[in-house]
């Protein structure tokens, strides 16, 4: 598990429990429910870094799609309307990407 150590599985259950419905994602929900936003800088740093799946520094609008399955295989994806409400909520700048600083901002929401 890539939050081994990080976050405990049962409650990341819970958390994509709580989503498993379309246009249900609320993302202060999702990461107080999953524990991330208990955590500190340092734990939340490194759960970016298992989000950023292609390394680039950058959490991109096709990262945010599959979100939920970084946290768990075979979860759901987030819906187009999700998606882009993920990232205008996280994209301070408007650069169409969450970076770490961005990330840890919008987790402590």
């Amino acid at each position: 598990m890539a939050f081994a150590g990080i976050l405990k599985d049962a409650d990341i259950a819970a958390a994509i429990k709580d989503c498993a419905a379309a246009d249900s994602f609320n993302y202060k929900t999702f990461f107080v429910k999953c524990g991330l936003s208990a955590k500190s800088s340092d734990e939340v740093k490194k759960a970016f870094f298992v989000i950023d799946q292609d390394k680039s520094g950058f959490i991109e609008e096709d990262e945010l799609k599959f979100f939920l399955q970084t946290f768990k295989a075979g979860a759901r994806a987030l819906t187009d309307a999700e998606t882009k409400a993920f990232l205008a909520a996280g994209d301070e700048d408007g650069d169409g990407m969450i970076g770490v600083d961005e990330f840890a901002v919008l987790v402590k929401a």
